[in-house]
């Protein structure tokens, strides 16, 4: 197939808008050499894109499938534009490093403050997300590296093991949970609970656990960081899970007790996600050095780990 830019900027407008009149307008080319563009496209590929209607058009199964990859080849162009534009303003290196919540708010800040010092020509784009979204993002092209925890296995993606945290229970100095040194999450849910935000990796993982139980989770409150979590719950306002690491730093300066979590799944494992370790940059290969460096490792293996490490 053969097609320009043009062409594909005036089929996901036209599939947005639902529209080929409303297209042509905002694409500023007329109605007829529009409709010449998009016949073209229909003609190349040997399938009908559209379904003409009275009101506008609306996309074929083969136009859903066509849609999602112009979507790509586009965001991939503009991604092209944008690190050359970087290059020519001397820029030597952009990372787009997509990450959960824990990644964000917990141990990132303390690696890539000094990653950025040692490594002044180089930038990271960094975006929080749901571990599932961050797959997704780094399968499509949308980042070069992406942080999750917990089991995750997309097909396409290669990933690196490099550490290992628990989520623990955190509550008030004094709470009657605080007396046993584990305790079963399910035994945690007649509390009143505090969480992180919707949209969280860790809000939706608690969720689902506790929908499996067939119960729901009491939340008084939910925020943005596990920091004001652990303070919400040194006020009194509830309980809640946190990962081990923030938990023990939090526990430094307020009144908290921790309480090991019983069930499996408190283990979580954290991974690095890429495509092609050999397409790898070689400024995102030195953040994932970095990363494992941090975490005592001197260089990890770019290679697949399997779904039971």
């Amino acid at each position: 197939m053969h097609f320009d830019l043009t062409d594909l900027r005036l089929f996901v407008c036209t599939a947005d808008e639902g529209s080929l009149t409303r297209a042509a307008q905002l694409q500023h080319m007329s109605l007829p050499a529009a409709s010449v563009r998009i016949k073209s496209l229909e003609g190349q590929s040997g399938q009908a894109l559209f379904y003409r209607q009275a009101r506008g058009v609306r996309l074929t199964p083969a136009g859903e499938a066509f849609l999602h990859h112009a979507r790509g080849v586009l965001r991939q162009v503009h991604q092209l534009q944008t690190d050359l534009q970087e290059y020519e303003e001397g820029l030597r290196g952009h990372v787009r490093l997509f990450a959960n919540t824990t990644a964000v708010s917990d141990f990132l800040p303390e690696i890539l403050a000094p990653f950025l010092a040692a490594y002044p020509r180089v930038n990271v784009e960094l975006k929080e997300m749901a571990s599932r979204e961050v797959g997704r993002g780094v399968l499509e092209g949308q980042a070069d590296l992406g942080i999750v925890s917990g089991p995750l296995d997309i097909e396409g993606l290669q990933r690196v093991h490099f550490s290992t945290d628990h989520l623990v229970l955190v509550v008030p100095k004094g709470h009657s949970l605080a007396q046993h040194k584990s305790v079963p999450f399910v035994e945690t849910l007649a509390h009143n609970q505090v969480g992180m935000h919707v949209g969280s990796t860790l809000n939706e993982f608690l969720h689902q656990v506790t929908s499996d139980l067939g119960e729901t989770l009491k939340l008084r409150i939910q925020v943005h960081s596990f920091d004001v979590m652990c303070r919400m719950i040194n006020a009194g306002v509830g309980i809640g899970i946190v990962p081990a690491s923030v938990a023990q730093r939090c526990q430094a300066y307020l009144d908290l007790d921790l309480v090991s979590l019983t069930d499996a799944w408190s283990v979580r494992k954290r991974y690095i996600l890429y495509r092609d370790a050999a397409r790898l940059p070689r400024y995102a290969q030195m953040l994932v050095e970095a990363i494992a460096a941090h975490y005592g490792e001197v260089r990890p293996a770019l290679v697949p780990t399997t779904q039971s490490d």
